[in-house]
């Protein structure tokens, strides 16, 4: 499988995106093509292609995600009234790139799942 994808460019600042937060385990940013007024990328800046590749020495890392999301929510003040985190698998979870990663979506009321 690929390793070297959008995602990985983003965390090596290969091509430009708007960074909202980054550090030794994770990065976020804002995503190109937003879904809700404020649509959050957290990716681990390591290589997993899918939950299911996800391996006891990612539970840091991936625990690093929820805390990072908490803190992105507070500071873009959509903690209270509430946000959506989303993790997709494969092709019938309706993941795209094949990099871990999680949407973090608020700003509005979001429609329920199907």
């Amino acid at each position: 499988m690929k390793t070297q994808n959008i995602f990985k460019n983003i965390i090596q600042k290969k091509i430009h995106s708007d960074i909202i937060y980054q550090d030794k385990l994770v990065t976020a940013f804002s995503d190109i093509n937003p879904k809700a007024p404020i649509h959050i990328i957290i990716v681990p800046n390591i290589f997993i292609p899918t939950v299911n590749d996800v391996k006891k020495e990612h539970e840091i890392t991936l625990g690093r995600f929820f805390t990072v999301a908490a803190k992105i929510a507070t500071k873009k003040k959509i903690a209270k009234k509430g946000y959506r985190l989303i993790v997709n698998c494969n092709k019938h979870g309706t993941q795209e790139i094949y990099y871990l990663h999680m949407h973090l979506l608020g700003g509005k009321q979001l429609n329920c799942l199907p």
